[in-house]
C-alpha cells in the first residue's frame, strides 16, 4: 500500500491532504484494487471531493465494488450525491455484490436508496429483484414505497417462487403488506386480503426448509447455465445468492472460487477455496481450487503443496497430476530465473 492509501485507510485526513500536495498519485490502487477514493467514500465527504477535483476515475473497481458501493454500504449519502454528481455509474454489477442499490437496500440507508433511484438505477435489474430484497427486510417500507413509484414491477417472485407480499408477511411486516397488496395480484392466495395473506405467509413459512433447498438448487442451475455461457461474473452472483440460503456448502464456495479464477481474481478465488478446505478438509476438489488460485497469484511453491494434498486425497486423477506437473515445473522456472538475477 501507498503512504497515501495507508493515512486514508487510518482515517488520518490531514497527513492524506499533505501527502496529495506534495505529489502522492490520488488513482493508485493496492493490489486489490483498492484506490483512495473507495477509503474516502467510507467516511470523508471533503477527501472525496478533493481526489475527484485531482481527475481521478469515479468508478474504479476492486472486490468490494466501486466507491459508490463503499457510499452505499456505510449510508453516506452526501458522498453518494457527490460520486453520482461526478458521474458515477448506478447500474455497475459485481460478482457476488451485484448493484449500489441492492447495497442501499440492505444497508439499509433510505436516502441512498432515494439518490440512486432519482440518479436512474434500474429498480427491476439483479440477481434477486430489489422490490424482492426490500420486502424481506425489516423497517424497509420506505424502501418498497420508493421501488414501487420508481416502476419496481411488485409480481415478479424470487427464485423459489415467493412474491414480495409473500415476504413482507412471512417477516411479520404488515405495513409492508398493506403497501404492496393493491398492486400484487396472487391467484393462489384465495383469501385475497391483508390477513388472508399473513395467514397464508404463516402456513408457507413451515414449507420454509423444503423451499430453501428448492432455491438453492435453483440458483445452482442456474449458475451451471451461466458458466456454459461464459458469464462469469453472474453465475458467482448466482452462487452468492444461493449461500445466502445455505452457507455450510462447500460445493458453491468451490464452484464460486472458479468463477474468480475465470474473472482473473486470485485472492478472491483463494479466500474462497480456503474456506472450502476449511469447510469440508477431505475433499480433493477445495485443494485443487486452492492450488489454482497460487498458480494464478504466481505462488507456485504454493500451489505444489496444494496440488499435493489433493493428489494424495485423490490418487491417480489425471487433472490433479497435470497441475501438480505443472506448478512444480513452473516453480522450477521461476527459481532458475531468480538465481539468474
Amino acid at each position: 500500500r501507498t503512504p497515501l492509501l495507508v493515512a486514508l485507510l487510518r482515517g488520518i485526513m490531514d497527513t492524506a491532504s499533505y501527502l496529495l500536495d506534495h505529489g502522492a498519485d490520488p488513482g493508485k490502487a493496492d493490489d486489490e484494487g483498492f484506490a483512495p477514493l473507495h477509503h474516502a467514500a467510507t467516511a470523508d465527504r471533503k477527501m472525496v471531493e478533493l481526489l475527484l477535483a485531482k481527475g481521478v476515475s469515479v468508478d474504479p473497481v476492486c472486490v468490494d465494488g466501486t466507491p459508490l458501493y463503499a457510499a452505499a454500504i456505510e449510508g453516506h449519502d452526501e458522498i453518494m450525491q457527490i460520486l453520482l454528481e461526478n458521474n458515477a455509474d448506478c447500474n455497475k454489477k459485481i460478482p457476488g455484490i451485484d448493484t449500489p442499490l441492492l447495497v442501499a437496500i440492505t444497508a439499509p440507508s433510505v436516502k441512498c436508496v432515494k439518490l440512486l433511484v432519482e440518479a436512474g438505477a434500474d429498480v427491476n435489474d439483479g440477481i434477486l429483484a430489489p422490490l424482492v430484497v426490500a420486502a424481506e427486510m425489516k423497517g424497509s417500507t420506505a424502501c418498497l414505497k420508493l421501488l414501487l413509484e420508481a416502476g419496481a414491477d411488485p409480481n415478479v417472485p424470487d427464485p423459489s417462487g415467493r412474491f414480495p407480499i409473500e415476504l413482507a408477511a412471512q417477516r411479520g411486516t404488515r405495513e409492508g403488506v398493506e403497501i404492496l397488496f393493491p398492486v400484487t395480484c396472487i391467484p393462489t392466495v384465495h383469501d385475497w386480503s391483508v390477513d388472508g395473506i399473513i395467514q397464508h405467509a404463516r402456513v408457507s413459512r413451515k414449507q420454509g426448509a423444503h423451499s430453501n433447498v428448492r432455491t438453492i438448487e435453483q440458483f445452482k442451475l442456474l449458475g451451471v447455465e451461466s458458466l456454459k455461457r461464459n458469464d462469469y461474473f453472474t453465475a458467482a452472483t448466482l452462487y452468492s445468492a444461493a449461500m445466502e440460503y445455505d452457507r455450510h456448502d462447500a460445493t458453491l464456495l468451490s464452484d464460486r472460487s472458479f468463477c474468480w479464477l475465470c474473472l482473473g481474481d486470485g485472492h478472491e478465488a483463494l479466500q474462497d477455496a480456503l474456506a472450502c478446505r476449511e469447510m469440508r478438509p477431505g475433499w480433493p476438489n477445495a485443494c485443487y481450487r486452492q492450488g489454482e488460485a497460487l498458480m494464478l497469484l504466481k505462488d507456485y511453491g504454493g500451489a505444489c503443496d496444494a496440488f499435493l494434498d489433493a493428489a494424495k486425497l485423490d490418487p491417480g486423477s489425471p487433472e490433479i497430476e497435470s497441475a501438480l506437473w505443472k506448478a512444480m515445473n513452473s516453480l522450477k522456472t521461476s527459481c532458475g530465473a531468480t538465481q539468474a538475477v
